[in-house]
């Protein structure tokens, strides 16, 4: 083991075992905060780059799909919500008020599946279409909501449903489109007794 002169500066009083430990402590310390910003930086940017990957996985078919069946929702929730106070027939009400419920499930339902891909804009509805029916009071309305928002809308719905559960690419949006198709399905076929009976009255 080497042995250092009693002058030597590293037994020199100016240079102590505990001034250097300070000394290192110090520039720890220093370069701690450094360390941690670069370690947020990096879990920002892995995160970052986890919801990129997400979002790309996501085909076009998809993507598509997400867009369609969120705006039929939305437009769906809108005009049965005008049904409320603007249709003259009870039975316009109730196929409305059952609507609100069931699309509004749905809505939520598909609007997780689209937060996992990094989608985050809630979808709009049918602006031209909606403005089409605040105008329209009593039998008006139930004529024209029947016709272009429970029938023309389901059957829509059907196709779109049918073709993202036989045709996408996702296998989570696959097995929500294949478990809303159902209740789609008999929501077309509630529209079109609907219409019937209306029509007969």
């Amino acid at each position: 083991m080497p042995r250092f002169p009693i002058n030597s500066p590293m037994n020199s009083p100016m240079n102590p075992p505990t001034s250097r430990m300070r000394a290192s402590a110090f520039v720890l310390a220093a370069l701690l905060p450094l360390a941690q910003a670069h370690g947020q930086e990096s879990a920002r940017d892995n995160a970052g780059a986890a919801l990129n990957a997400q979002t790309q996985k996501l085909s076009t078919i998809d993507q598509q799909f997400l867009q369609d069946a969120g705006q039929a929702s939305a437009t769906e929730i809108a005009a049965s919500k005008l049904a409320l106070t603007h249709a003259g027939d009870r039975q316009v009400r109730e196929f409305a008020q059952r609507m609100i419920a069931d699309h509004t499930k749905l809505a939520r339902n598909l609007d997780v599946i689209a937060k996992r891909h990094g989608i985050t804009a809630p979808p709009a509805a049918n602006s031209a279409l909606i403005g089409s029916l605040q105008n329209l009071q009593g039998a008006e309305f139930d004529k024209a909501y029947i016709e272009k928002v429970a029938v023309g809308g389901h059957q829509k719905a059907v196709e779109l449903f049918t073709r993202e559960s036989e045709s996408g690419n996702d296998t989570a949006l696959k097995a929500a489109a294949s478990k809303a198709l159902p209740v789609i399905s008999h929501h077309d076929a509630m529209a079109r007794q609907l219409a019937k009976t209306k029509a007969a009255s």
